[in-house]
């Protein structure tokens, strides 16, 4: 038996006999600029409406770029104490509104939060670039005066004072911290928090935040059957790895990874991407025939995008039977931050079908057909800048 088949007939087992070990999904919470409700958000995205709008935040009229995903109105009332919601950059607000959200979604409310134990549930924060508003604002009155500059300016620059305050704020006294990894942030957080449940560091309740505005409440499978939460989604598994190749192209070479591609592949970008995905598969014992729905990485850059399809392409490939159809697979796009949830709302609503040819001279578009899907697995990539890559596995709770 091989290597690979060996972990997948151990993880099978696993899953069998350890079923406990399971995270699920149990409330969400968002704050986007195609809205603040889930509802909302993914009818917008099914809609083809755009995040994307005139900047009004600033005055754009000396820079070429004149356009971005800015959230034109929040009102954090509820949420918020008011002298954060003052003081605080842009995204430390955002958080805390939508975690509460996330929170009041998986019916963790105040009287719940009160008699749970707070020694068991954790917070993870993750934000690409958080904070850059108060060091801008920090610099302006640094060149004022040094009077000028706020004692709460270097505590409210730092990317891990969004879990603190939501922290102090729910009593929260297990795993607390923050991380980065560009685009792969928030699937990065979530296998961290997961992992935090699976080794006991963290039993009951967690909220995994995706670049500070997408929440979903993380909680061990058998607890939320316990107390009967209103389970989304399963995460049977998930990986993240790295190129090591340079900080806006994912690597080109397959010889780079001898062990996955062997000796003769072409060189075709996409490989790192493509052994990342297997490796996420193995790891979380799912077939390659059982996934039907993509959320794709959506790339900014050329290079990105070609690479992200070369690596489903490949994936798709792979141990392809000749004497049976592949199975369809659908992909959403991502517009942005929220893909996450996009993926996860899309477990048990309508979706984009776009077919099974898939081919590096293919036109993606969103058009107006929209079926439901029997989703069997959902894999949903993220590609960060630095050679970051990420990759969640979510199945519908059976």
């Amino acid at each position: 038996m091989s290597l690979s088949k060996l972990q997948l007939f151990v993880t099978w087992i696993c899953r069998e006999k350890f079923r406990i070990s399971f995270q699920t999904f149990s409330g969400l919470g968002l704050v986007t600029p195609l809205g603040h409700e889930p509802d909302v958000f993914y009818n917008n995205l099914l809609e083809g409406v755009s995040g994307i709008s005139g900047i009004e935040n600033f005055d754009c009229s000396q820079f070429p770029t004149k356009l971005a995903g800015e959230i034109k109105s929040l009102s954090t009332e509820g949420w918020v104490l008011l002298k954060i919601a003052k003081k605080a950059d842009k995204f430390m607000p955002y958080m805390l509104a939508a975690g509460k959200k996330a929170l009041a979604d998986g019916g963790i409310k105040d009287e719940v939060n009160k008699v749970c134990d707070k020694s068991r549930c954790g917070i993870l924060i993750g934000s690409a670039l958080g904070g850059i508003q108060i060091v801008q604002r920090s610099v302006e009155l640094l060149n004022i005066s040094v009077r000028k500059l706020p004692p709460y300016s270097i505590l409210f620059s730092l990317s891990n004072t969004g879990s603190a305050l939501l922290a102090m704020d729910l009593g929260w006294m297990r795993p607390n911290h923050a991380l980065s990894s560009s685009c792969a942030t928030s699937n990065c957080c979530l296998l961290n928090a997961a992992a935090h449940i699976i080794r006991g560091e963290t039993d009951c309740n967690g909220v995994v935040i995706g670049e500070g505005t997408g929440v979903l409440l993380l909680e061990e499978l058998e607890h939320a059957k316990k107390w009967g939460a209103k389970i989304y989604a399963e995460l049977p598994g998930g990986g993240f790895t790295s190129d090591a190749y340079h900080m806006t192209e994912p690597h080109p070479n397959a010889q780079h990874y001898p062990r996955m591609w062997g000796e003769g592949k072409i060189k075709s970008h996409g490989r790192g991407m493509a052994l990342h995905i297997e490796k996420a598969l193995a790891q979380s014992g799912v077939a390659r025939e059982d996934v039907n729905y993509i959320n794709a990485h959506a790339a900014s850059t050329q290079v990105g995008a070609s690479g992200a399809v070369e690596a489903i392409t490949t994936v798709k490939r792979c141990k392809r039977d000749g004497s049976s159809q592949t199975s369809i697979w659908t992909i959403l796009k991502k517009a942005w931050y929220g893909s996450l949830v996009a993926n996860f709302v899309g477990l048990v609503s309508y979706v984009h079908d776009f077919g099974t040819d898939f081919t590096q001279d293919m036109n993606l578009l969103v058009g107006v057909k929209k079926e439901r899907l029997d989703i069997k697995v959902a894999l949903s990539n993220s590609f960060g800048f630095g050679g970051h890559n990420s990759s969640i596995l979510l199945a519908p709770f059976r």
